[in-house]
């Protein structure tokens, strides 16, 4: 049995059908179970534009099976995908994520189900991640690596670990006080305590500062490819979460190989660690910022 596929779609047509048409070339894809799930509009304008994208839902083909969910209401990105996993993983004990501005290579699902089953007894291991960045030291001998950071990009649970998520964040109090848990969370970039602060103050709805959060409480890692199988094309002026920002490319695998190893975590590579968090250095973070000014 593949593990089913979850895919979140809300009102760009052009990025859902790119993202549909990618995952339809993955070699597992026509034995793979879809759901989608489409959130309702903010405002006229985008449900306007959430109809054509749900009229084009109802023409995917390609998939053993498609589900689609629509919602009569905006429940925003974060609790559209903390509800609909959760919905999902109440039948079925592993899920591979997708939002909709994301392409894959043709071997994104065989790397996540490979992975998943190789993984699900390993009590270090959180979360598959299918995005990787071009670090200059990913392993060539190696298919995967281990991070501190899970990555919202095309990624992979089990039920088991999703369903005891604290998603109140519920220690925050105790974490905000103190300066040597902030800086070991602030391994997987410095953003993170800041983003995990602006969500508390309820300044920003974010479900992956969270899933980071519960990630870190627990001492888990990610699994991540040596090669990325995802690309981020929600980089445009009308990204709700993301625009013109250009750390976040990275080459996508050919999609040749469809056999992958694995081993048991055993201990992170610090300079691995060290190139993902500059990516979220406050630098890497200014020039980027710099540069999307420049872009718009």
């Amino acid at each position: 049995m593949l593990v089913p596929i979850c895919l979140f779609t809300y009102n760009r047509l052009d990025e859902t059908i790119l993202t549909i048409n990618a995952l339809k070339s993955n070699y597992l894809a026509e034995a793979s179970d879809l759901y989608i799930f489409s959130d309702g509009g903010k405002n006229e304008s985008a449900s306007k534009k959430i109809e054509i994208v749900r009229k084009y839902l109802k023409t995917i083909t390609g998939f053993k099976s498609i589900t689609i969910f629509e919602s009569e209401t905006n429940k925003g990105l974060a609790n559209s995908i903390i509800t609909g996993v959760t919905k999902i993983l109440d039948k079925h004990e592993k899920i591979i994520v997708l939002e909709d501005d994301l392409i894959t290579s043709p071997n994104f699902l065989d790397f996540m189900n490979q992975s998943l089953n190789f993984y699900k007894n390993d009590a270090n291991i959180f979360s598959i991640s299918g995005y990787t960045f071009d670090l200059k030291s990913l392993p060539i001998d190696k298919d995967f690596y281990f991070g501190y950071r899970a990555s919202s990009w095309g990624w992979a649970i089990w039920k088991n670990r999703w369903e005891i998520i604290d998603w109140q964040a519920s220690d925050y109090h105790e974490f905000s006080t103190n300066k040597t848990l902030k800086k070991r969370f602030n391994r997987g970039g410095s953003d993170m305590s800041g983003m995990l602060r602006n969500q508390m103050e309820s300044k920003i709805d974010s479900w992956a500062i969270r899933f980071c959060y519960h990630q870190f409480n627990q001492d888990l890692k990610t699994v991540f490819p040596n090669k990325s199988k995802v690309q981020s094309i929600g980089f445009s002026k009308e990204a709700t979460h993301t625009s013109g920002t250009k750390r976040f490319i990275t080459e996508l695998d050919e999609g040749y190989k469809t056999v992958f190893k694995f081993e048991i975590f055993d201990e992170m590579n610090n300079t691995l660690v060290k190139e993902f968090q500059n990516k979220f250095s406050i630098k890497t973070r200014l020039l980027d910022k710099i540069n999307q000014i420049i872009q718009f």
